[in-house]
């Protein structure tokens, strides 16, 4: 182990400041180093052991020691008889804290050789804090000294990088775009010249000059990126490329960091260099890396072909070739993908394992005298969901499964079947709904099939008045009632059950884990059974669902009629669209028209944004005037919003104005046709879950996008939207618009986030890790075989280790 990263010698340090005060304070030299530079080491180790709160009254001193060689002796002996002073009050604490080897991995990121105090407050704004956030802080690019091409021989269209001297730098405004600046920059290196571009904001003169010192005249300079060649200005240009300015290159070790063969390229924040990051980087590797320990099991690496955790993180960092920078890659994303499953499949046993399970076998006659009342067949889909759910219920385990259907591929009748079989069993069923319309509709439905069944449905809804609602509570408490149906309110304190058994939650990502636990705490351990009408690709559902077991309705009834979309670009489209409506009307059917506002907005944003407020008073009074249009936005109450869908489901509203509140299982067979307007300000499963509100009766249905941008993303969402209704090819080329990030909409709690594994492009690697974690579980499902990689799999999960089920 390296010397320097034992505690602070606090003995010597205090000998060394009585002796430097005795000698009339000379900055004494030592048999190794300065009596300052020596104090200035011992600081920062003593530093980095101690509290926050304590380690700001140090920091002044390790700044004075650094520079204790230029203080006058007055000054020095200020320092000296200051630190002595203070000493004290921390040497107890300290002293009892060094034998017990604090991880070297949380050390704070300023005692990195080449990061000070202000480097480090530099990169917490990059949420670098600590030695392993330094380390992991990896290259978004390398620029690659093997591929670097002289300017004389540049071809359009490569992307290549070439490296000469800064002849001139400009930076104006452009007189016809006086909101805009240019910096231009022309780099030679005796072959030929070229000109690169940035583009930005309106500055002014003061701010043009700091750009234009960023580029100094003279020194050498790195360009990455794809030239073009510039028609206007004859020659070849970049625009945006990346770029360094790498100053004199003496040929020295240091200086070979920066022009090296392979060179890493940072994310970075203003005040923040390359070099300095490089330099740091370089002397983290050189010091830590013999400390970092791979509790990934070696029979597991060879197996994957996987290059240990070691030489990982230094091909990551500084490779010498493609192939290791991809072999580092590769290795460090499978760990992302392995620990997240891991945690998944431990937390998924460690439920199982506390969770005394229900053993509900299909036992009775309710499910298949359902199956023979129903006017329609299951399609083999719905079928093999529900065997796959009869299964979880027979055995003696808890069922955590989630069932995934796109609009209108028959959910609701596969959670009933399940129900019945709670029932089947002497017990009773809830199924939780997210809002009280759509509730409402479960329960039309699913009461009038168990009427003829001789079985009690129940609605629990949160605006019931206090005699109808005690009613249905009592009922409920006393197992009158079979199927209990409501919202968030079936998990209210003052529900109680006399014996839950299943538990059916409708679009499960709308509750979050502690509903579901207060639902089952209703229960003795009641099964849980979750749904969701939003296909999620599967290397998302491997992820953000992990814990489940996933089963997919992927096949709609016979006879459903694909939605027809098309996409009205202009305003004689638009025009045509309206007299479409106008056409179904008059035939019967209704319409819906979506806007992304409520009223208008004076934002910029929004300059061009219709708005529902506004377009209801048009479409009321000038297009479709003499029929009902009403309006129905998130800022109603319930119960005016309940009161329009109820009038809209009874045909007594003809176009229905709204905003995305019907985006989710409103069920209307009626209505017939959908227009978005704006349609570019929304996402594609927004716009497939919109969609879905129209086609579930058996007319012809018809969903128009209106949209006049001509901007690249809403061509290629758009163009998705008209080509297919399948909502998991769409959910799919979401994510590879979007990325996983942006289409989870915020981050899944607990967990860490990947900073190099690729929902999208990684299938096969996250596969692989899963494959790994259920084995190594199922084999050891405490890990405590494995100390070594639960104690990684619980620091990866540092941030919140509730997500383990274990705080």
């Amino acid at each position: 182990m390296p010397t320097n990263l034992k505690g602070p010698d606090l003995q010597r340090l205090r000998q060394a400041l009585t002796l430097e005060a005795r000698h009339q304070y000379p900055n004494l030299k030592g048999n190794k180093a300065y009596f300052a530079d020596f104090v200035a080491g011992e600081l920062k180790k003593l530093v980095a052991e101690l509290p926050a709160a304590d380690r700001a009254r140090f920091v002044p001193y390790t700044a004075a020691f650094d520079r204790y060689a230029w203080l006058s002796p007055p000054e020095r002996a200020d320092v000296v008889g200051g630190l002595q002073a203070l000493l004290p009050s921390v040497v107890e604490r300290v002293e009892s804290q060094i034998g017990k080897e604090p991880d070297w991995r949380d050390r704070p990121v300023q005692f990195v050789k080449g990061i000070g105090p202000r480097a480090a407050e530099l990169l917490a704004k990059v949420n670098v804090h600590t030695v392993d956030d330094l380390l992991r802080y990896y290259p978004r690019q390398y620029l690659d000294y093997n591929k670097r091409v002289r300017i004389g021989q540049l071809q359009a269209g490569e992307t290549v990088t070439v490296w000469g001297e800064v002849k001139k730098v400009e930076a104006y405004n452009p007189p016809n775009k006086p909101n805009m600046s240019i910096l231009t920059v022309w780099i030679s290196d005796g072959t030929g010249s070229v000109a690169a571009r940035w583009f930005g904001k309106k500055r002014n003169k003061f701010q043009h000059d700091q750009l234009k010192k960023r580029f100094p005249i003279g020194q050498s300079v790195l360009m990455s990126g794809e030239p073009k060649f510039d028609s206007y200005a004859g020659r070849m240009i970049f625009d945006r490329p990346e770029a360094e300015v790498l100053g004199d290159t003496d040929g020295t070790e240091t200086s070979s960091l920066h022009i090296g063969r392979i060179v890493p390229i940072y994310p970075l924040t203003d005040g923040l260099n390359l070099k300095t990051l490089r330099k740091a980087m370089r002397a983290a590797l050189d010091l830590y890396l013999p400390l970092v320990r791979d509790s990934m099991p070696a029979a597991v690496r060879d197996a994957l072909e996987l290059v240990p955790l070691k030489k990982a993180l230094e091909q990551i960092h500084f490779p010498k070739s493609d192939a290791e920078q991809k072999d580092a890659r590769d290795r460090l994303a499978f760990d992302e993908l392995f620990w997240l499953q891991l945690g998944l499949a431990y937390k998924r046993a460690q439920s199982d394992a506390r969770t005394e399970a229900l053993v509900l076998p299909a036992s009775g006659t309710f499910v298949s005298r359902l199956k023979e009342a129903l006017p329609f067949q299951l399609t083999g889909a719905q079928e093999r969901v529900f065997r796959e759910i009869q299964q979880d219920l027979a055995a003696n385990t808890p069922m955590n499964r989630l069932v995934q259907g796109d609009v209108g591929s028959g959910k609701t009748i596969v959670a009933l079947l399940s129900l019945l079989i709670a029932v089947e069993n002497g017990y009773q069923g809830a199924l939780m709904a997210p809002t009280e319309i759509l509730a409402e509709q479960h329960y039309a439905k699913i009461s009038v099939w168990l009427r003829d069944l001789g079985l009690e449905t129940a609605l629990v809804l949160g605006r019931q008045g206090r005699k109808e609602r005690n009613a249905v509570l009592r009922a409920v408490e006393a197992g009158l009632v079979h199927i209990v149906i409501g919202t968030h309110a079936l998990i209210q304190e003052k529900i109680a059950y006399k014996d839950l058994g299943l538990v059916v939650i409708d679009e499960q990502h709308r509750f979050g884990v502690k509903q579901r636990a207060l639902l089952r705490e209703k229960g003795r351990s009641p099964e849980v059974l979750v749904m969701t009408a939003t296909p999620i690709p599967r290397t998302l559902a491997l992820t953000v669902h992990g814990d489940l077991d996933v089963s997919v309705i992927d096949e709609l009834p016979p006879g459903r009629k694909p939605v027809e979309t098309k996409w009205a670009r202009t305003k004689r489209e638009a025009t045509e669209v309206w007299e479409a409506v106008r056409t179904q009307i008059q035939q019967g059917r209704q319409c819906y028209v979506v806007y992304p506002l409520i009223e208008d907005s004076d934002a910029e944003d929004f300059a061009h944004v219709k708005s529902a407020t506004e377009r209801h008073e048009w479409l009321s009074t000038e297009v479709y005037h003499g029929w009902e249009v009403a309006l129905l936005h998130g800022q109603m109450t319930p119960q005016e919003k309940d009161g329009i869908m109820e009038r809209f489901r009874r045909g007594e509203i003809h176009v229905l104005v709204s905003t995305t509140v019907i985006e989710v299982g409103v069920d209307v067979p009626n209505a017939s046709i959908m227009v978005i307007e704006n349609a570019e300000r929304f996402g594609l499963a927004q716009l497939h879950q919109l969609r879905g509100r129209v086609g579930r009766g058996a007319y012809q249905s018809y969903c128009y996008l209106m949209s006049e941008s001509r901007g690249e993303s809403t061509a290629q969402r758009l163009g998705i939207m008209e080509a297919t209704n399948d909502g998991f090819v769409i959910a799919e080329q979401d994510l590879k618009l979007r990325g996983p990030g942006e289409f989870l909409g915020t981050r899944q709690s607990g967990m860490p986030d990947m900073l190099l594994a690729n929902l999208v492009e990684d299938t096969r690697l996250l596969e692989r890790a899963r494959e790994v974690a259920i084995r190594m579980v199922a084999a050891d499902p405490t890990l405590d075989q494995r100390p070594l990689l639960k104690q990684d799999l619980f620091r990866y999960f540092k941030a919140n280790l509730s997500f383990l089920d274990v705080g």
